[in-house]
């Protein structure tokens, strides 16, 4: 059976809770735990450096993908089992889900929305059926659950869109939920 590869979506900055940094800490770990393979934007600072420095510290396969403009100042983390720069945000984003079986999103900022807006609107389009799993540390989503279920009561999605995500509460409800996937 190959390694199993789980793309990291999440913050280039640590954010406001330790929990945060906590989380992103605990799935790098896990993820080796289980000798899969951690695949995420290949910076160096906030959660992202927080969940691939965890992840190599415990052994982990990591497959790190930044594009050009970004490796100043996400500080490209050179030192990966696997290290790509791209040309462009759109190239890195393809290259991240296509050597992914998975994709877990962690808190975050715009970066990790409009990366799990694109996988989320993908899966609605039918284009792949990979587990989608948010990480909602100490409640972090809640407001963009909300506005998910806003969206479909007032007409503007199905209500299967919101079957295509799987939140989870902690790193070890990720991995449980991985493990069946």
């Amino acid at each position: 059976m190959p390694q199993k590869s789980v793309c990291v979506y999440c913050g280039s900055r640590t954010g406001v809770d330790p929990a945060y940094m906590a989380g992103a800490e605990t799935l790098g770990k896990a993820l080796a735990a289980r000798d899969w393979r951690l695949v995420y934007g290949a910076g160096d600072v906030g959660l992202m450096g927080a969940v691939a420095r965890a992840a190599q510290a415990a052994g982990a396969d990591t497959f790190g993908v930044i594009p050009k403009h970004l490796v100043e100042w996400e500080v490209g983390k050179v030192d990966l089992t696997r290290y790509i720069v791209t040309e462009t945000m759109h190239e890195r984003k393809k290259v991240m889900f296509m050597n992914c079986d998975a994709v877990v999103v962690l808190p975050g900022g715009a970066g990790s929305l409009d990366e799990l807006f694109e996988v989320l609107t993908w899966r609605q389009l039918g284009l792949h059926e990979k587990h989608v799993v948010v990480m909602n540390t100490n409640g972090y989503w809640d407001p963009l659950m909300a506005l998910l279920h806003h969206v479909v009561d007032q007409g503007f999605a199905d209500a299967s869109l919101l079957e295509y995500l799987t939140i989870a509460d902690d790193p070890e409800q990720v991995m449980a939920i991985l493990s069946d996937a």
